[in-house]
């Protein structure tokens, strides 16, 4: 093993050993935020030091550093001998690495089970990446008295999510004056769910607003967070020896963004189930936004929907077809009807089709 690789080796471990301290201290006082950005470092060592074991170069020659995070994995999980990521694995590190981001560059209010799984999921991933790229165990560099974790885990993400949105709910309880630390808790979920689909886009205000009014109205939250309910949280063994992965659900594919595709992080959940996706008929539309199906589709013609591939999908079953459209056609056309009268929009619409 290279000298340098020996170093970078130390240091990812020893960020990892760090990130568990914090994790397990009693106390709360900086703890979430400093596991979350030790794990992270310690990742992006480890994935370093496996790239330049591996063969791989992580210099830049334009900027005269080494690769960034995303260049890292993005290396990993190619082609040929340099691969030792699979995309699942792939997932995971972009979920910690943007819990991270927002952590180290803003506040997020992560819950106690989030918290776990990213970092148990964390430590199984460094486990399984130090003993396929270096064949070494994770015991050869902590001490055998440390507890990766010590809390218990959720049975599966479900879970979590429905208590994190009854969370949410609560909060936001006529006379609860928690509006603050509700988008505080939404952001950390909506941070998984970027990580998940391979957005990269900000996560604003206005955007997490607008959410919260879709679970105030009762939507569910595998509408609001699709790329979430794609995935499942695998667990084998107990207590100390436990091991947690993410994966995709059956039949959905994990596809790699090309390099330099604005918005986007180095791998992504494919929506396959387009229904569940596309959730909405036109008079579900109508519904939702408040207007009758006649005046629904003048506005959605007049909105450009049906040329929005995020809100509207043409969808085949059988011989049939049917005209689709997703939650996000609801958040598109409320800001039309800001901006334009529904009366004005249906004279143009009526004059349009005569």
């Amino acid at each position: 093993m290279k000298r340098v690789v020996k170093i970078l080796l130390k240091k990812a471990t020893d960020s990892l050993l760090l990130s568990i301290e914090f994790f397990n201290r009693p106390y709360n006082r900086g703890r979430s935020h400093a596991s979350l950005i030790l794990l992270d470092h310690s990742f992006e060592m480890l994935l370093k030091a496996s790239l330049l074991h591996r063969g791989a170069r992580i210099y830049d020659r334009k900027t005269k550093q080494t690769v960034g995070f995303d260049k890292c994995v993005r290396l990993a999980i190619g082609a040929g001998d340099v691969r030792f990521l699979s995309d699942e694995q792939a997932l995971t590190l972009q979920m910690i690495n943007s819990m991270r981001d927002a952590e180290q560059h803003y506040f997020i209010d992560i819950s106690e089970n989030q918290h776990y799984l990213l970092t148990q999921a964390g430590v199984t991933l460094f486990k399984d990446i130090l003993k396929n790229v270096f064949g070494k165990k994770l015991s050869d560099y902590m001490p055998k008295r440390v507890l990766p974790i010590s809390t218990i885990p959720p049975k599966d993400i479900e879970v979590l999510f429905d208590s994190e949105i009854e969370h949410i709910k609560d909060m936001l309880a006529p006379g609860s004056r928690k509006k603050t630390l509700a988008l505080a808790k939404l952001r950390a979920l909506d941070i998984m769910e970027s990580a998940i689909s391979g957005e990269n886009a900000p996560i604003t205000e206005t955007k997490l607003r607008k959410k919260l009014i879709r679970i105030q109205d009762g939507e569910d939250w595998r509408t609001v967070f699709p790329g979430v309910a794609s995935i499942n949280i695998t667990s084998e063994g107990f207590g100390p020896s436990i091991e947690l992965r993410f994966t995709k659900k059956e039949g959905v594919p994990i596809h790699v963004v090309p390099e330099g595709t604005p918005g986007a992080l180095v791998v992504g959940i494919k929506r396959v189930n387009e229904l569940s996706y596309y959730s909405l008929g036109r008079n579900d539309l109508a519904k939702k936004i408040g207007l009758t199906g006649p005046k629904t589709s003048a506005v959605i013609w007049f909105a450009k929907i049906k040329k929005d591939n995020e809100c509207y999908k043409k969808i085949k079953i059988g011989k049939a077809t049917f005209d689709r459209y997703s939650p996000k056609a609801i958040d598109k056309i409320k800001e039309v009807l800001k901006n334009n009268s529904i009366d004005d929009i249906w004279n143009k619409y009526r004059r349009r089709k005569t």
